[in-house]
């Protein structure tokens, strides 16, 4: 029987780039890749399902599930992972010190719905008592331009659309903005701004240490927050349930991959004595894990975030994101 030809769209990382280079294959399936940032896969795939199988914001999935839009089914596989509420930049005039500074501030965003603004924000909330409706947020992705748009979501009364001829990078530097969450300064198809925040004298994070800020949140809560998943078109997946596991199987020997580089790399550093060797044992534990019993409860945390910033009207449930057959992954 011929392989299921398939079209892919993934982001270029190195848990993803034996996939890319074709390393690994999905048994019974041929990929024709293509590799995008994700602000435009995203908007493409939410916007006309463009892909069969694709990168999808986990917000994103959470919130057309909540609508009922049954177009994808989520897979387990989470490429890519960060602590988000550690990339916010301020304005050194701006008097923010500490997060509780931000209340009343004005922040931009590129997208308000997006995975890593809603882990700033459920942090801001939950470790530092910062409400989502305690800032002022700026949006600066256009509404046919942007993923909220792409899905008919109608953004809170505290959310402004910034104008065309502005960009959050240019509104920070003119002092209009006091912070910004979920900063690239790379323009794509959706995103404007173009200046590099981490270089200008008058702006800095708000966590001056963002390794000791990192550490103290997962010592104290264990939770690594997971940004993208997967989907597959539910078409697909109801004529072909096996492709939920062989895909996952496929990402799995992908991950392993880059998990055995990083520690080749690692091995290297130690081997140099520049690196304490009290830290091996930190540095061998995996960074990214596969399948759903091991990120439940960073998931479960994100869909409680994501009912009570508004962006779905209950908490999803994980049976109601992935595909059934992958659910004891």
């Amino acid at each position: 029987m011929a392989n299921l030809k398939l079209n892919l769209a993934i982001t270029d990382n190195p848990r993803t780039r034996p996939i890319i280079d074709r390393r690994v294959t999905a048994d019974g399936i041929d990929f024709s890749i293509t590799v995008l940032g994700p602000a435009e896969m995203f908007w493409r795939q939410l916007s006309s399902a463009e892909f069969d199988v694709s990168e999808l914001s986990m917000s994103e999935l959470m919130i057309i599930r909540s609508r009922d839009d049954q177009r994808f089914i989520g897979l387990p596989i989470f490429t890519t992972r960060r602590f988000y509420h550690t990339g916010i930049y301020v304005r050194k005039d701006a008097k923010i010190d500490k997060p509780a500074d931000l209340k009343g501030k004005r922040i931009g965003v590129p997208e308000y719905i997006q995975t890593s603004a809603l882990w700033t924000r459920g942090v801001l909330e939950s470790e530092f008592g910062v409400a989502t409706k305690d800032m002022t947020c700026f949006m600066e992705r256009l509404p046919n331009r942007s993923h909220a748009g792409s899905i008919g979501f109608g953004l809170p009364s505290w959310v402004h659309h910034i104008p065309p001829d502005k960009t959050i990078g240019s509104m920070v530097m003119s002092g209009e903005l006091d912070a910004c969450m979920s900063y690239s300064g790379i323009p794509n198809a959706v995103d404007r701004s173009d200046v590099d925040l981490t270089n200008q004298p008058a702006i800095k994070p708000l966590f001056a240490d963002n390794a000791a800020e990192c550490a103290r949140y997962y010592k104290k809560t264990g939770i690594y927050p997971i940004n993208h998943g997967m989907v597959v078109k539910r078409e697909i997946y109801e004529k072909n349930p096996w492709v939920a596991i062989n895909i996952l199987k496929a990402f799995g020997k992908a991950c392993a991959i880059a998990e055995a580089e990083r520690q080749e790399q690692m091995h290297y550093h130690f081997e140099t004595g520049l690196v304490p060797p009290e830290y091996r044992a930190a540095v061998a534990r995996p960074l990214v894990t596969h399948g759903l019993r091991a990120n439940r409860e960073v998931l479960e945390t994100a869909a409680r975030y994501s009912n009570q910033q508004g962006l779905t009207s209950r908490v999803m449930k994980m049976e109601e994101l992935f595909a059934p057959n992958a659910l004891g992954s």
